[in-house]
């Protein structure tokens, strides 16, 4: 699936309050894709994220997959649309306490009325190291193994692109390589494409093409 964004502009409030949360920021994203976005706090990085994944609508600008303008689509169908095409990976885990990880990771499918694959849910437990933490619930888990079942669960459904926001923010310094080299290697093997919004200039160094934002102007580094 190819995605491109053009000329997003995200601006908030009016007047003299008015703020330019993101300024005309143009990319394309292909299939396989490993792509970083850098820049300091409040620069725009998650407004972008945010627009390019459909969790929010921009000010102008326009956004196609595959040559379908994602907004003109309702709030009901882009809904679905992201729970079949897009998968996340957040700071913050996300998984439900009271879930096992096996559940977390198959939430996405139940909500959209679909049994899991279980040969596939195997094989992503399997490349990710959780196999026998799958009947464990969240607090049983290290970070590392929760952030590991977070990444299961945006691949689940199997899609198109992967969006992650500072997946590794809660991690120590090993966990969150850890993490970063399996999504590179899954991203690879599965032929999707990732994105990465990250402060971290380690992290961002193993992205084959790297973004940075600042003032909510996009620009793409020569590698």
């Amino acid at each position: 699936m190819n995605i491109e964004a053009k000329e997003l502009t995200k601006i908030y409030g009016g007047g003299g309050n008015q703020v330019t949360a993101l300024n005309r920021a143009s990319l394309t994203i292909a299939p396989g894709d490993f792509i970083s976005i850098m820049g300091p706090s409040g620069s725009g990085k998650s407004t972008l994220l945010h627009l390019l994944s459909g969790l929010d609508r921009p000010s102008s600008g326009h956004l196609t997959y595959d040559g379908k303008d994602l907004y003109s689509l309702s709030d009901k169908e882009l809904s679905a649309f992201r729970r079949r095409r897009i998968g996340f990976v957040f700071q913050q885990f996300h998984l439900l306490p009271v879930l096992t990880a096996r559940e977390n990771i198959i939430m996405p499918l139940l909500l959209d009325r679909k049994q899991p694959d279980e040969a596939y849910l195997r094989e992503l437990a399997q490349m990710l190291g959780i196999q026998d933490r799958l009947s464990h619930l969240p607090h049983e888990l290290s970070g590392g193994q929760q952030q590991r079942t977070a990444v299961a669960r945006a691949l689940i459904a199997k899609p198109d692109v992967i969006f992650a926001d500072e997946p590794t923010g809660n991690l120590d310094s090993r966990s969150g390589g850890e993490v970063m080299e399996l999504l590179r290697t899954v991203g690879k093997e599965m032929g999707k494409a990732l994105v990465v919004i990250t402060h971290d200039s380690r992290i961002a160094g193993m992205a084959e093409r790297r973004l940075t934002i600042v003032d909510g102007v996009l620009s793409e580094a020569a590698v």
